[in-house]
C-alpha cells in the first residue's frame, strides 16, 4: 500500500515537474541562409532569458519563402513570426494577416527612436505598426579587382565617376574598358567585336520588374526619376522619359553595345554565378550580399560608390522588419520574440556576424567591425547611407503584386529587345496607376 502511494507521490511530482518546464515552440522564418547562423545566436540568447519559450528557425529560398508564407496563411500553418518586406506588407496588413503590434508597443513601453531614421516609420499605417525594423540597406557597385588592373582602371577612378543616359559619361567607358571580345579589343577599341565577347564589363540581377532596387532604379533616380509622391500614394510615374531613357541607355548596354551581359543569359546562368566565374567585371548589388561575395569570390572584390548622376548620386534605402502572423496561437510568446529582435541584444549580435547592417547603430558598429577583420572596406555603402539627400525609400504601396506582374513583363520584353522602353513604359504605366481607381 505505501509502494502504490509512494509510486503515485513520485508520478505526480514528476508531471508536475514536467508542466513547470513545458516550452511553448514557437516558428521564425526567414529567407537568407547567410543570415540563420546569427539568428540561431540571437535564438539562444532569447532562449537562456525565456526559458519557457523554444524558438525554431526555418530558412526558405526567396521564392518558396513567399509562396510557403501566402499558402500558410490560408491552411493555417504560416510561421508564427517571419521576416517581411516594404513589398509585401501592405497586402498582409490589407488582408488582416499581420498583427497590429502598436498596442503591445504602448503597453510595453518598448523604445522606438533607437532605429535608423525613417526604419521604424516604413512600417506603419494610420496608426496602426507592422512589424519591429530588423535591418536596412543600400547599393554599390560591386568590382573584381584584378580584372580592373589587368584592364589599367585604378580604383580610385570609382570614386568619382559619372553618369547620364546619353553617353554614360565615365561610368560607361570604363564598363566599355572591361569588356574584351575574342580577339582581345575592348570596348573602347574601334574593333571590337560585340558579337563575340569573352568578358563582360557589367551584369545586372535581371531586368528588375517594377522596382529595380539593384538593377536601374538609383540610375534612374539619379537621373531625375521619382515612382511616386510617397508611401502609399495612388499614382506611379513610370511614364517619366526619366526612366524611359535611363531604361533604354542600360538595356542598349547589352543589345547595341555588348558590354553588358544579354538578360536571356542572367535568367538561364544567374548574375552572381556570372560574377564569380572570373567572366564579368563589376555589377550593382546589394549590402546583405557582402559576405557573400567575400566567401565565395575566387578574386579579391571590391565594393565602389554608385556613379554619380545629373540628380546626384542615389541609393534606395530599403529597410526589412519582424511581423506576427494573426493565426498564431502563441502571440504574447511571438511578441517577446520580436522585441528581442528588434532590441539592442540580438541586433549586436547579427551586426557581429558581419552579413546585414542592423537596424540600430550599435548594430551596425559591430557589422563594420567585423567586416574590417575580414579585411573588406564597405564604406561604399554607409558613406551613401549617411549622406543627406542621397538615399531614397522604397515606393510602399498597395497593390504591389500587380504592380509587379504588370512592371516586370514590361521591363523583361525591353531588355529583351521586343520594345522600345518609352512605348513600354507608358502602356504599363497606364495599367498600374488603373490599379488605384479600380
Amino acid at each position: 500500500m505505501h509502494q502504490v502511494f509512494r509510486r503515485t507521490v513520485i508520478a505526480a511530482v514528476a508531471a508536475l515537474a514536467a508542466q513547470a518546464f513545458a516550452q511553448t515552440e514557437i516558428t521564425y522564418w526567414l529567407w537568407d541562409s547567410n543570415q540563420q547562423p546569427a539568428y540561431q545566436t540571437c535564438a539562444n540568447a532569447f532562449q537562456k532569458e525565456n526559458p519557457d519559450i523554444k524558438v525554431n528557425i526555418v530558412q526558405k529560398g526567396w521564392d518558396d519563402y513567399w509562396t510557403g508564407l501566402t499558402t500558410g496563411f490560408v491552411s493555417g500553418t504560416a510561421p508564427d513570426v517571419f521576416t517581411n518586406h516594404l513589398a509585401k506588407y501592405p497586402e498582409f496588413a490589407s488582408n488582416g494577416q499581420i498583427v497590429d503590434i502598436a498596442p503591445l508597443i504602448k503597453r510595453d513601453g518598448v523604445k522606438t527612436d533607437i532605429y535608423y531614421p525613417g526604419l521604424y516609420e516604413l512600417w506603419g499605417r494610420g496608426g496602426k505598426q507592422y512589424g519591429l525594423p530588423k535591418d536596412w540597406d543600400t547599393i554599390a557597385i560591386v568590382y573584381n579587382k584584378k580584372l580592373l588592373k589587368d584592364a589599367g582602371i585604378s580604383e580610385a577612378t570609382l570614386r568619382t565617376w559619372t553618369w547620364n543616359p546619353k553617353d554614360g559619361g565615365s561610368f560607361e567607358r570604363v564598363i566599355a574598358q572591361l569588356t574584351k571580345d575574342k580577339n582581345g579589343n575592348n570596348g573602347l577599341s574601334k574593333n571590337f567585336d560585340p558579337k563575340n565577347v569573352v568578358q563582360y564589363g557589367f551584369v545586372i540581377n535581371g531586368s528588375g520588374g517594377g522596382y529595380g532596387q539593384t538593377e536601374w532604379s538609383w540610375l534612374a533616380v539619379s537621373n531625375g526619376f521619382k515612382f511616386n509622391d510617397g508611401p502609399w500614394d495612388t499614382k506611379y510615374y513610370y511614364d517619366s522619359p526619366k526612366l524611359a531613357e535611363t531604361i533604354q541607355w542600360l538595356a542598349d548596354l547589352s543589345l547595341k553595345k555588348g558590354y553588358m551581359v544579354p538578360i536571356s543569359d542572367v535568367s538561364r546562368l544567374g548574375s552572381e554565378a556570372l560574377f564569380t566565374s572570373g567572366k564579368v567585371a563589376m555589377l550593382p548589388h546589394g549590402s546583405w550580399m557582402i559576405k557573400w561575395f567575400k566567401d565565395n569570390a575566387k578574386f579579391d572584390v571590391g565594393f565602389a560608390l554608385l556613379p554619380i548622376g545629373p540628380n546626384g548620386r542615389k541609393s534606395m534605402f530599403n529597410g526589412l522588419a519582424d511581423s506576427i502572423w494573426t493565426g498564431s496561437k502563441k502571440q504574447e510568446q511571438a511578441w517577446k520574440w520580436v522585441k528581442f529582435l528588434g532590441s539592442p541584444a540580438c541586433q549586436n549580435i547579427v551586426g557581429s556576424y558581419g552579413v546585414v547592417f542592423p537596424a540600430i547603430k550599435s548594430g551596425v558598429d559591430a557589422a563594420l567591425q567585423a567586416h574590417k577583420k575580414n579585411g573588406l572596406d564597405v564604406s561604399a555603402f554607409t558613406t551613401i547611407a549617411n549622406t543627406k539627400g542621397a538615399t531614397f525609400l522604397f515606393p510602399i504601396t498597395d497593390y504591389a503584386s500587380e504592380i509587379s506582374s504588370i512592371m516586370s513583363a514590361a521591363m523583361d520584353s525591353i531588355f529583351l529587345g521586343k520594345a522600345k522602353a518609352a512605348d513600354a513604359l507608358k502602356e504599363a504605366n497606364a495599367k498600374v496607376n488603373a490599379l488605384f481607381k479600380r
